[in-house]
């Protein structure tokens, strides 16, 4: 992984965190964390609750691969979805799969109209436009456990094993509110930041709330790692979720590597390129070290293939168009570009001798060099 992804430690041989938590999870005794488990699923059956457990999905091959694995192990779950910003048509089509083949699911969408004002603001504060499903894919389920006392929340991977963090967010299975303010999608942001200083209502931003003390207090839930139970694979986990009715995008996905993640909103490209402005790498070169470890490509394929895929301006993603992208959210062009402009990283990218960045006629910026793939 790149040195300027934040958190990313390297040892004295030039080894990133990812890739040691990679060689690491080889010598597992995955035996007994299994064990561990299925002691969790024996607790949660227990509890005689109507639904076992809630399954946060997009739709996607990840959370498809989650709810097969509840069922075979006996689980009677409902997937919990909070809706994503700029839901895409395969986003649709995956989401709807799910019900085909027998799941309970529900929606749950917060008022579009704040969630667009949400988009443009926090792209403008914090150079994120995706900050409201970061943090409502984890709000959402709990809140919902919580409301109908259902005892176990079923989430897929732990990000910080794949793509590298620090040893206290890989050291057990629980997902609460520490893990959250510190590596989720709390950071950066806070919700009674918006209350005070943009015109929300706390009604408004009440489903990007995670529960208080006393509300986790009325009735136990554990939210888990599926991850750190078994060796997370995703491309096992796609080839799983095809086979029950998953669909690919079948052109190239803008900006990766590969096309069967992050297919569920538009959105996700504006997201993507501006990690490329902040650190210098974005989508491809998450997938590719993946692959990498894996031994599916070598270092130096998948250097050449990250300079080729990333840093392109985001003109469409999904095949929209970028302006039909910004016009959700009331945004011009030209003020996108100066938002692009204000978080672009002077230190990665070149500028001419008065600061400004220099691009190319399509966009593009470049970068001073390639020391961080």
């Amino acid at each position: 992984m790149p040195d300027t992804r934040p958190d990313q430690i390297f040892d004295e041989n030039g080894v990133c965190n990812a890739c040691l938590s990679y060689e690491r999870n080889k010598k597992i005794d995955w035996k007994k964390r299994t064990e561990e488990l299925e002691k969790i699923i024996k607790e949660t059956k227990s509890k005689n609750s109507y639904y076992d457990c809630v399954i946060p999905s997009s739709g996607g091959k990840d959370s498809t691969y989650q709810a097969l694995w509840a069922r075979d192990k006996g689980l009677n779950s409902i997937l919990v979805t909070a809706t994503t910003c700029d839901l895409s048509d395969i986003g649709r089509k995956n989401l709807d799969n799910l019900k085909k083949i027998g799941f309970d699911t529900i929606e749950i969408s917060n008022n579009s109209l704040v969630r667009s004002k949400l988009n443009k603001i926090c792209l403008g504060l914090i150079g994120d436009i995706s900050w409201p499903e970061h943090v409502s894919i984890f709000t959402v389920p709990i809140r919902f456990a919580i409301n109908y006392k259902i005892p176990l929340i079923l989430f897929g991977e732990n990000p910080q094993v794949e793509y590298g963090g620090p040893e206290i967010s890989l050291s057990n299975y629980n997902l609460d509110r520490k893990w959250m303010e510190e590596f989720g999608g709390l950071i950066g942001l806070r919700v009674s930041d918006l209350v005070e200083e943009h015109n929300f209502s706390k009604k408004d931003l009440n489903i990007y709330n995670y529960p208080s003390k006393e509300e986790l207090e009325k009735f136990s839930v554990k939210s888990i790692f599926l991850g750190y139970f078994e060796m997370w694979d995703s491309i096992r986990n796609c080839k799983i979720a095809k086979k029950n009715g998953f669909s690919e995008y079948n052109l190239d996905l803008e900006g990766c590597y590969f096309n069967f993640e992050k297919l569920d909103n538009y959105q996700h490209g504006i997201h993507d390129y501006f990690k490329f402005l902040k650190f210098g790498f974005a989508r491809a070169t998450d997938q590719l070290c993946y692959s990498v470890r894996r031994k599916l490509i070598s270092r130096d394929e998948a250097i050449e293939k990250a300079k080729s895929l990333e840093g392109k301006f985001p003109n469409s993603y999904l095949g929209k168009p970028l302006s039909e992208i910004l016009k959700k959210i009331n945004l011009s062009l030209d003020d996108f570009i100066k938002i692009c402009d204000k978080f672009t990283n002077k230190k990665i990218f070149k500028c001419d001798q008065s600061g400004k960045l220099i691009k190319n006629d399509n966009g593009n910026l470049e970068k001073s060099n390639y020391d961080n793939l």
